[in-house]
């Protein structure tokens, strides 16, 4: 694969790029991998993951992140779905008693 590494980014021509689309995007998929695309040189485009696209357009907010640790912490998060609508319908007949 015609990959440079330059300033700590992996570049490759746009060339290269139109050529070989499929294996850039299952690495950038697999590897979690951004690749620069140059044109005569020149940085033109970058291809990354939707996973890591998602995260920088919607970065996830502080809580969230913090209710996911402490699900973890916990072991809810391995719950069904249909484990956690028995959880809801047991605390809403708690609170209305």
């Amino acid at each position: 694969m015609l990959l440079t590494a330059k300033n700590g980014h992996n570049v490759v021509s746009a060339l290269h790029a139109r050529n070989n689309f499929g294996k850039l995007l299952r690495r950038v998929s697999e590897e979690r991998k951004s690749l620069v695309i140059e044109k005569r040189g020149n940085p033109q485009a970058v291809l990354l993951s939707i996973r890591d696209y998602v995260r920088l357009a919607a970065p996830e907010p502080e809580i969230l992140r913090l209710i996911g640790n402490e699900s973890v912490r916990r072991g809810t998060d391995r719950l069904t779905s249909r484990q956690i609508d028995r959880e809801i319908a047991a605390a809403r007949r708690a609170t209305t008693r």
